[in-house]
């Protein structure tokens, strides 16, 4: 049976009634409603947050209160509805498309233009009158359009749920190019924190009566919710840690259908699946990891069921692009500072920091700041809590793919280099189709040489290790995995073929170092010691069980890297 997946789509009407795959969120509605009136939840980006937020619109909307049953029916808030539903009218404000490369006059234009016609759509579909509507176009500023709305609704006696979606949208790309405009524009005295402070006073005087708000970041909390002691951030709260993204369940309902129909196991695909797009949780009590939802639903929308094939590229060049852009913010603050955070998290695993709930950029951007605002938008996930703070982990493959692709880039920035991704492309294949690991070995040696000389860079053998992970990782055409525990033994990188790429040698990689100047009876007890280690890791059952393997160690010193083939 082929399930008619619902990716890119956030419109909950359209979900449901055109008969697409809908993950039941419905019943964390009275959750919602016990947590508080104005609540905020953030998520990193394509997590389903919009459709989340689109199907509390059809649930709350008095418009749609003739099409509960159709919509909610077979759900589980269908069985349980809450009072609320179908009670409110609908202030539905999305604040994504914002062009922040026309400075701060457009900027503020478009933002202006984005409450106007929030507010005029609001008026006619509840067919408010002509003079009405005529009072919004009057006024000309955000804050004075949202008070005249506001009085409008007083009048009428009206009371308001408003739903804000992508709220920090445009507030990131700012953040990441100018940080002294984004203090302008959302600091106090600039038009997005007046718009606020708007809504607090309707919020205080009763016509904005329910708020539910979603984005990747806090970094706008401050702005929004000055003040605003009612407001409950919901991000890190144990009871939502899945109420967007997928839990392992939903995931399995998923992926039923793809095993059904093709020679691989549900456990395969389970577990390539988990690799890839697993890893989140927001709340170290939770015990459930969470998927990335749109991430997940591209590998089954493209899964190639006539050859039971994964997608080529095992994730959407558009969400690719989209973390590429949000890679950005990785600049603020002390950038050589967050180079060793990202430097840190390659090489250990793991980073250590004091969460931020909020962010408070007129008081500096710290360590701390810096790996809570990655945590936010996806690229580390909570691990533990240790004495010293909280422990961060990458949490995904393609999270780690992102973090070595950029980790390429930030070493040629640094170092005045440039190595080229043709090279690689070109290496990776010789490697896989030949088992020719010659081509690979001299792209290393000619960067560790270049790195050498400029002294940039610690270079041991994990960052070497790091380097080389960074090289191979331009290429998709492996699973790599680094210090995988095998039969209790962790192996320095392994090179598996993933679906659909087709290649004719997987290999295992062990690298040795040796200082310079060492003598060389000290580089020949290395290169003893890694035989050894590699001879032991190829009796390992699992080791043993890939097909068509080659064995590798390389010693290096940074100036000469020798290679022996073990197998």
């Amino acid at each position: 049976m082929n399930l008619k997946i619902p990716y890119g789509e956030s419109n909950f009407k359209k979900v449901i009634s055109e008969g697409f795959v809908y993950i039941d969120k419905t019943s964390y509605i009275p959750l919602l409603e016990q947590a508080g009136s104005h609540l905020f939840l953030m998520r990193p980006r394509r997590f389903g947050k919009s459709l989340f937020l689109s199907m509390l619109e059809y649930y709350y909307d008095i418009a749609y209160r003739d099409e509960f049953d159709t919509l909610f029916g077979t759900l589980h808030i269908g069985r349980h509805p809450t009072p609320l539903h179908n009670s409110y009218p609908i202030l539905f404000m999305d604040f994504s498309g914002i062009d922040t490369d026309s400075g701060h006059d457009g900027i503020y234009a478009a933002f202006d233009r984005k409450i106007a016609n929030a507010l005029l759509r609001f008026l006619e579909r509840y067919d408010y009158p002509l003079a009405a509507q005529q009072q919004i176009q009057d006024e000309t500023s955000p804050q004075s359009r949202l008070e005249a709305f506001l009085r409008i609704l007083d009048n009428a006696n009206q009371k308001l749920l408003l739903l804000i979606d992508e709220y920090d949208h445009f507030a990131n790309s700012i953040l990441a190019d100018d940080l002294q405009l984004f203090q302008k524009i959302m600091g106090k005295g600039g038009f997005v924190r007046s718009f606020y402070e708007v809504l607090k006073t309707a919020t205080q005087r009763g016509t904005l009566d329910r708020l539910f708000v979603t984005g990747v970041t806090p970094v706008m909390l401050d702005s929004m919710t000055s003040g605003f002691n009612i407001g409950v951030n919901l991000s890190l709260h144990e009871d939502f840690n899945e109420a967007v993204g997928f839990t392992e369940a939903e995931v399995i309902t998923l992926l039923q259908p793809l095993a059904d129909v093709c020679p691989l196991s549900l456990e395969q695909l389970l577990g390539d699946a988990r690799a890839w797009y697993n890893g989140y949780r927001f709340n170290l009590k939770a015990q459930t990891r969470v998927y990335n939802a749109n991430m997940l639903l591209y590998f089954v929308k493209n899964f190639d069921r006539k050859r039971c094939e994964y997608p080529e590229p095992m994730l959407d060049e558009n969400i690719a692009s989209d973390y590429g852009k949000i890679m950005k913010l990785f600049t603020i603050g002390n950038r050589d500072d967050n180079f060793a955070v990202l430097d840190e998290l390659l090489n250990a695993g793991e980073v250590q920091a004091s969460q931020r709930r909020k962010f408070e950029f007129d008081k500096g951007f710290d360590r701390n700041d810096f790996i809570s605002l990655i945590a936010y938008m996806g690229f580390t996930t909570l691990v533990r809590k240790s004495l010293a703070g909280e422990v961060f982990a990458i949490p995904n493959h393609v999270m780690r793919e992102l973090y070595f692709q950029y980790f390429k880039v930030e070493i040629e920035r640094r170092n005045q280099i440039t190595i080229s991704d043709r090279t690689l492309l070109l290496a990776v294949e010789k490697l896989g189709l030949y088992s020719d690991i010659q081509p690979l070995v001299a792209e290393l040696k000619r960067v560790l040489q270049l790195l050498s000389n400029r002294d940039s860079l610690y270079l041991d053998e994990e960052h070497i290790k790091t380097i080389l992970l960074a090289l191979l990782y331009q290429s998709p055409a492996y699973f790599i995995l680094s210090e995988r525990e095998m039969d209790k033994k962790y192996p320095d990188i392994l090179l598996l073929e993933r679906s659909p790429y087709k290649v004719n040698f997987q290999h295992l990689i062990e690298l040795k170092y040796c200082k310079k100047g060492d003598k060389q009876v000290g580089w020949e007890a290395q290169k003893q010691k890694g035989i050894q280690q590699v001879e032991e890791y190829l009796q390992l059952p699992s080791i043993a069980a890939l097909q068509n393997l080659s064995a590798w160690l390389l010693v290096t010193d940074t100036t000469r890297v020798e290679v022996i083939k073990l197998a």
